[in-house]
Protein backbone atom coordinates (compact mmCIF):
# COMPACT_ATOMS: atom_id res chain seq x y z
CA UNK A 1 0.00 0.00 0.00
CA UNK A 2 2.97 2.23 -0.33
CA UNK A 3 2.00 3.71 -3.68
CA UNK A 4 -1.09 5.68 -4.56
CA UNK A 5 -3.70 4.27 -6.91
CA UNK A 6 -6.17 6.59 -8.61
CA UNK A 7 -9.72 5.47 -9.21
CA UNK A 8 -12.58 6.87 -11.25
CA UNK A 9 -14.76 7.68 -8.25
CA UNK A 10 -12.16 9.91 -6.65
CA UNK A 11 -12.38 13.64 -7.40
CA UNK A 12 -9.28 15.59 -6.49
CA UNK A 13 -9.90 18.59 -4.28
CA UNK A 14 -8.77 20.58 -1.26
CA UNK A 15 -12.03 20.83 0.66
CA UNK A 16 -12.44 20.33 4.43
CA UNK A 17 -13.96 16.90 3.69
CA UNK A 18 -10.93 15.87 1.60
CA UNK A 19 -8.64 16.94 4.43
CA UNK A 20 -10.23 14.65 7.04
CA UNK A 21 -8.32 11.43 7.81
CA UNK A 22 -9.72 8.41 6.03
CA UNK A 23 -10.56 6.43 9.17
CA UNK A 24 -12.63 9.35 10.48
CA UNK A 25 -14.65 9.47 7.27
CA UNK A 26 -15.12 5.69 7.16
CA UNK A 27 -16.41 5.66 10.74
CA UNK A 28 -18.70 8.62 10.03
CA UNK A 29 -20.21 7.05 6.90
CA UNK A 30 -20.66 3.67 8.60
CA UNK A 31 -22.42 5.32 11.55
CA UNK A 32 -24.59 7.41 9.23
CA UNK A 33 -25.72 4.33 7.30
CA UNK A 34 -26.56 2.52 10.55
CA UNK A 35 -28.70 5.45 11.67
CA UNK A 36 -30.49 5.64 8.32
CA UNK A 37 -31.24 1.91 8.36
CA UNK A 38 -32.58 2.22 11.92
CA UNK A 39 -35.06 4.95 10.96
CA UNK A 40 -38.70 3.83 10.72
CA UNK A 41 -39.86 3.78 7.11
CA UNK A 42 -43.03 5.65 8.01
CA UNK A 43 -40.99 8.77 8.91
CA UNK A 44 -40.86 9.95 5.31
CA UNK A 45 -39.78 13.47 6.29
CA UNK A 46 -36.69 12.07 8.05
CA UNK A 47 -35.29 10.72 4.80
CA UNK A 48 -35.72 14.14 3.24
CA UNK A 49 -33.58 15.60 6.03
CA UNK A 50 -30.97 12.88 5.49
CA UNK A 51 -30.83 13.85 1.82
CA UNK A 52 -30.26 17.46 2.84
CA UNK A 53 -27.40 16.37 5.11
CA UNK A 54 -25.83 14.46 2.22
CA UNK A 55 -26.25 17.50 -0.01
CA UNK A 56 -24.60 19.69 2.63
CA UNK A 57 -21.59 17.35 2.81
CA UNK A 58 -21.37 17.27 -0.99
CA UNK A 59 -21.42 21.05 -1.03
CA UNK A 60 -18.68 21.23 1.59
CA UNK A 61 -16.64 18.74 -0.44
CA UNK A 62 -17.30 20.70 -3.66
CA UNK A 63 -18.69 17.61 -5.38
CA UNK A 64 -20.97 18.62 -8.29
CA UNK A 65 -24.50 17.23 -8.24
CA UNK A 66 -24.04 15.71 -11.70
CA UNK A 67 -20.93 13.84 -10.57
CA UNK A 68 -22.83 12.37 -7.61
CA UNK A 69 -26.03 11.54 -9.51
CA UNK A 70 -24.14 9.83 -12.33
CA UNK A 71 -22.46 7.46 -9.89
CA UNK A 72 -25.75 6.69 -8.16
CA UNK A 73 -26.73 4.75 -11.29
CA UNK A 74 -24.98 1.76 -9.76
CA UNK A 75 -28.13 1.09 -7.72
CA UNK A 76 -30.38 0.74 -10.79
CA UNK A 77 -30.76 -3.07 -10.35
CA UNK A 78 -31.99 -2.53 -6.79
CA UNK A 79 -34.41 0.14 -8.02
CA UNK A 80 -35.82 -2.33 -10.55
CA UNK A 81 -36.28 -4.91 -7.79
CA UNK A 82 -37.99 -2.37 -5.54
CA UNK A 83 -40.41 -1.33 -8.30
CA UNK A 84 -41.59 -4.94 -8.62
CA UNK A 85 -42.42 -5.32 -4.94
CA UNK A 86 -45.85 -3.58 -5.02
CA UNK A 87 -46.96 -6.05 -7.69
CA UNK A 88 -45.69 -9.31 -6.17
CA UNK A 89 -46.03 -8.71 -2.41
CA UNK A 90 -49.04 -10.05 -0.54
CA UNK A 91 -51.35 -8.31 1.90
CA UNK A 92 -53.98 -5.56 1.67
CA UNK A 93 -54.26 -3.96 -1.78
CA UNK A 94 -54.68 -0.31 -2.74
CA UNK A 95 -55.73 1.19 -6.06
CA UNK A 96 -53.29 3.61 -7.71
CA UNK A 97 -53.20 4.73 -11.35
CA UNK A 98 -55.69 2.01 -12.24
CA UNK A 99 -53.50 -0.74 -10.77
CA UNK A 100 -53.95 -2.94 -7.73
CA UNK A 101 -50.81 -2.62 -5.60
CA UNK A 102 -49.80 -4.24 -2.34
CA UNK A 103 -49.69 -1.80 0.55
CA UNK A 104 -46.85 -3.68 2.25
CA UNK A 105 -45.06 -3.87 -1.11
CA UNK A 106 -45.30 -0.09 -1.52
CA UNK A 107 -43.79 0.47 1.91
CA UNK A 108 -41.11 -2.12 1.21
CA UNK A 109 -40.22 -0.46 -2.11
CA UNK A 110 -40.02 2.93 -0.43
CA UNK A 111 -37.87 1.48 2.35
CA UNK A 112 -35.38 -0.01 -0.12
CA UNK A 113 -35.26 3.05 -2.37
CA UNK A 114 -34.87 5.61 0.40
CA UNK A 115 -32.34 3.79 2.57
CA UNK A 116 -30.45 2.26 -0.34
CA UNK A 117 -30.09 5.57 -2.16
CA UNK A 118 -28.87 7.37 0.94
CA UNK A 119 -26.37 4.60 1.71
CA UNK A 120 -25.01 4.59 -1.85
CA UNK A 121 -24.80 8.40 -1.87
CA UNK A 122 -22.82 8.40 1.38
CA UNK A 123 -20.48 5.71 0.00
CA UNK A 124 -19.98 7.65 -3.24
CA UNK A 125 -19.11 10.77 -1.26
CA UNK A 126 -16.58 8.77 0.76
CA UNK A 127 -14.97 7.40 -2.41
CA UNK A 128 -15.08 10.82 -4.09
CA UNK A 129 -13.09 12.48 -1.33
CA UNK A 130 -10.68 9.69 -0.34
CA UNK A 131 -7.97 8.00 -2.38
CA UNK A 132 -7.92 4.21 -2.47
CA UNK A 133 -4.60 4.04 -0.65
CA UNK A 134 -6.00 6.23 2.11
CA UNK A 135 -9.13 4.08 2.34
CA UNK A 136 -7.02 0.98 2.87
CA UNK A 137 -4.88 2.73 5.46
CA UNK A 138 -8.06 3.95 7.14
CA UNK A 139 -9.43 0.39 7.35
CA UNK A 140 -6.10 -0.70 8.78
CA UNK A 141 -6.25 2.12 11.33
CA UNK A 142 -9.75 1.00 12.36
CA UNK A 143 -8.35 -2.48 13.19
CA UNK A 144 -9.99 -4.31 10.31
CA UNK A 145 -8.67 -7.88 9.96
CA UNK A 146 -5.27 -7.48 8.26
CA UNK A 147 -5.95 -10.33 5.85
CA UNK A 148 -9.09 -8.62 4.52
CA UNK A 149 -7.19 -5.36 4.05
CA UNK A 150 -4.43 -7.18 2.18
CA UNK A 151 -6.93 -8.95 -0.09
CA UNK A 152 -8.59 -5.62 -0.91
CA UNK A 153 -5.19 -4.07 -1.57
CA UNK A 154 -4.16 -6.84 -3.97
CA UNK A 155 -7.52 -6.70 -5.76
CA UNK A 156 -7.06 -2.98 -6.36
CA UNK A 157 -3.45 -3.32 -7.44
CA UNK A 158 -3.91 -6.22 -9.84
CA UNK A 159 -7.41 -5.47 -11.13
CA UNK A 160 -5.91 -3.15 -13.75
CA UNK A 161 -3.28 -5.77 -14.60
CA UNK A 162 -5.96 -8.37 -15.34
CA UNK A 163 -8.00 -5.83 -17.31
CA UNK A 164 -4.93 -5.01 -19.39
CA UNK A 165 -4.37 -8.72 -20.01
CA UNK A 166 -7.95 -9.01 -21.25
CA UNK A 167 -7.38 -6.06 -23.58
CA UNK A 168 -4.25 -7.67 -25.07
CA UNK A 169 -6.08 -10.96 -25.61
CA UNK A 170 -8.92 -9.13 -27.36
CA UNK A 171 -6.45 -7.32 -29.63
CA UNK A 172 -4.78 -10.66 -30.41
CA UNK A 173 -8.13 -12.16 -31.43
CA UNK A 174 -8.99 -9.18 -33.62
CA UNK A 175 -5.57 -9.26 -35.29
CA UNK A 176 -6.33 -12.86 -36.33
CA UNK A 177 -9.65 -11.87 -37.86
CA UNK A 178 -11.86 -13.15 -35.04
CA UNK A 179 -15.05 -11.30 -34.16
CA UNK A 180 -17.73 -12.82 -31.92
CA UNK A 181 -21.04 -12.67 -33.77
CA UNK A 182 -23.10 -15.51 -32.36
CA UNK A 183 -23.40 -18.60 -30.21
CA UNK A 184 -20.97 -20.55 -32.37
CA UNK A 185 -18.17 -18.22 -31.25
CA UNK A 186 -18.80 -18.74 -27.54
CA UNK A 187 -16.32 -21.62 -27.48
CA UNK A 188 -13.46 -19.29 -28.43
CA UNK A 189 -14.50 -16.80 -25.76
CA UNK A 190 -14.71 -19.58 -23.18
CA UNK A 191 -11.18 -20.73 -24.05
CA UNK A 192 -9.98 -17.13 -23.73
CA UNK A 193 -11.59 -16.87 -20.30
CA UNK A 194 -9.90 -20.12 -19.25
CA UNK A 195 -6.52 -18.91 -20.49
CA UNK A 196 -7.01 -15.63 -18.62
CA UNK A 197 -7.79 -17.53 -15.40
CA UNK A 198 -4.67 -19.69 -15.75
CA UNK A 199 -2.45 -16.69 -16.47
CA UNK A 200 -3.90 -14.79 -13.50
CA UNK A 201 -3.41 -17.78 -11.20
CA UNK A 202 0.19 -18.23 -12.34
CA UNK A 203 0.84 -14.51 -11.92
CA UNK A 204 -0.53 -14.69 -8.38
CA UNK A 205 1.81 -17.58 -7.55
CA UNK A 206 4.81 -15.67 -8.90
CA UNK A 207 3.87 -12.56 -6.94
CA UNK A 208 3.47 -14.60 -3.75
CA UNK A 209 6.84 -16.29 -4.22
CA UNK A 210 8.46 -12.91 -4.84
CA UNK A 211 6.91 -11.55 -1.63
CA UNK A 212 8.04 -14.55 0.41
CA UNK A 213 11.57 -14.23 -0.93
CA UNK A 214 11.56 -10.62 0.33
CA UNK A 215 10.51 -11.58 3.86
CA UNK A 216 6.70 -11.60 3.71
CA UNK A 217 5.27 -13.48 6.69
CA UNK A 218 1.55 -12.75 6.36
CA UNK A 219 1.49 -9.11 7.41
CA UNK A 220 2.26 -5.98 5.45
CA UNK A 221 4.43 -3.22 6.98
CA UNK A 222 2.53 -0.06 7.85
CA UNK A 223 4.19 2.69 5.85
CA UNK A 224 2.42 5.66 7.43
CA UNK A 225 0.78 6.18 10.79
CA UNK A 226 -2.23 8.45 10.27
CA UNK A 227 -3.62 10.10 13.37
CA UNK A 228 -6.63 12.34 13.83
CA UNK A 229 -7.08 15.28 16.17
CA UNK A 230 -10.11 15.83 18.36
CA UNK A 231 -11.23 18.62 16.03
CA UNK A 232 -11.14 16.28 13.03
CA UNK A 233 -13.12 13.63 14.85
CA UNK A 234 -15.68 16.26 15.84
CA UNK A 235 -16.07 17.43 12.24
CA UNK A 236 -16.45 13.87 11.01
CA UNK A 237 -19.02 13.10 13.71
CA UNK A 238 -21.22 16.03 12.68
CA UNK A 239 -22.98 13.98 9.97
CA UNK A 240 -23.89 10.87 12.01
CA UNK A 241 -24.81 12.94 15.08
CA UNK A 242 -27.18 15.13 13.07
CA UNK A 243 -28.64 12.00 11.48
CA UNK A 244 -29.06 10.43 14.95
CA UNK A 245 -31.07 13.44 16.12
CA UNK A 246 -33.34 13.08 13.10
CA UNK A 247 -33.72 9.33 13.73
CA UNK A 248 -34.72 9.88 17.37
CA UNK A 249 -37.32 12.41 16.27
CA UNK A 250 -38.60 9.90 13.72
CA UNK A 251 -39.20 7.35 16.46
CA UNK A 252 -40.83 9.78 18.88
CA UNK A 253 -43.06 11.88 16.59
Amino acid sequence: MGAGHAHKLYRHGHSPVHALPAHCKIAAVFSFVLVVVSTPREAVWAFGLYALLIAAVAGAARIPAGFLLKRLLIEVPFVAFALLMPFVAEGPRVEALGMSLSESGLWGAWNILAKGTLGVAASVLLASTTELRELLLGLQRLKMPPLLVQIASFMIRYGDVIADEMRRMRIARLSRGFEARGVRHWGVLAKSAGALFIRSYERGERVHLAMVSRGYTGTMPQIAETTATRTQWTRAAALPLAALAVCLLGWTL
